[in-house]
């Protein structure tokens, strides 16, 4: 399988993210690139997640892409992780998953953090699709993290931000959301864990609070 460039002329590069503040002139994909174009719901957080967080991006990733919604996340430690992984769950049971994509910081070819090469693997192998507006060659750096943010919410139709800091990368991801007009989503947490203080201050300012998949199907039905 190859590497795609798909610059923001072609027919084939995403109309939601071609509609965003300063997309991305080129984008070079690995996998299934259809995904780019379908509803899908972008799941972000802590790298430093608890159980609590690990759990809960991990089930509501699995019942939406059971319900045709691609999972979106920046294949980080924490909750990216567990979002990919649980739509590759609902892959590995047959229940017509709807697919993941991945969002890098880096070139495709230098997969970070190294010790989510084998992820990385099974997000292709179960149809999902990997992409990075940075070029073949492309080492990781800090900057570029909060840079793909905008790409993550951009191809989303809504950012759900499962646990997260007061500085949390995860809420940039949120600002970007609200910039671009998407929904906002946010569980709530432990007033006492500093793991979710970002989320329920998003709530206090005017995020959806969810306490389950279903309360996002609604909304998207909805409109």
């Amino acid at each position: 399988m190859r590497i795609e460039e798909i610059s923001i002329d072609s027919k084939k590069y995403p109309q939601k993210l071609r509609n965003i503040y300063d997309p991305p002139k080129k984008l070079y994909v690995l996998g299934n690139k259809e995904l780019l174009n379908k509803f899908g719901i972008a799941i972000v957080g802590s790298r430093q997640a608890t159980q609590y967080g690990k759990m809960n991006s991990y089930n509501v990733a699995k019942e939406l892409s059971k319900n045709g919604v691609v999972i979106i996340s920046g294949l980080a430690v924490g909750i990216d992780s567990y979002s990919h992984w649980g739509e590759i769950k609902a892959f590995d049971m047959n229940w017509n998953s709807a697919g993941t994509v991945a969002v890098l910081g880096s070139g495709i070819d230098n997969i970070y953090p190294k010790e989510n090469i084998e992820l990385a693997k099974n997000i292709i192998k179960s149809g999902g699709c990997i992409i990075s507006e940075y070029p073949i060659g492309t080492k990781p750096e800090r900057l570029h993290f909060p840079q793909r943010n905008r790409i993550i919410s951009g191809i989303s139709n809504g950012v759900l931000v499962v646990e997260a800091t007061k500085k949390s990368g995860a809420l940039i991801t949120a600002d970007f959301a609200i910039e671009q007009g998407k929904d906002v989503y946010a569980i709530p947490g432990d007033i006492n864990r500093k793991e979710s203080e970002g989320c329920n201050e998003l709530i206090k300012d005017g995020a959806i609070l969810v306490t389950s998949y279903k309360e996002i199907l609604e909304n998207c039905i909805e409109k």
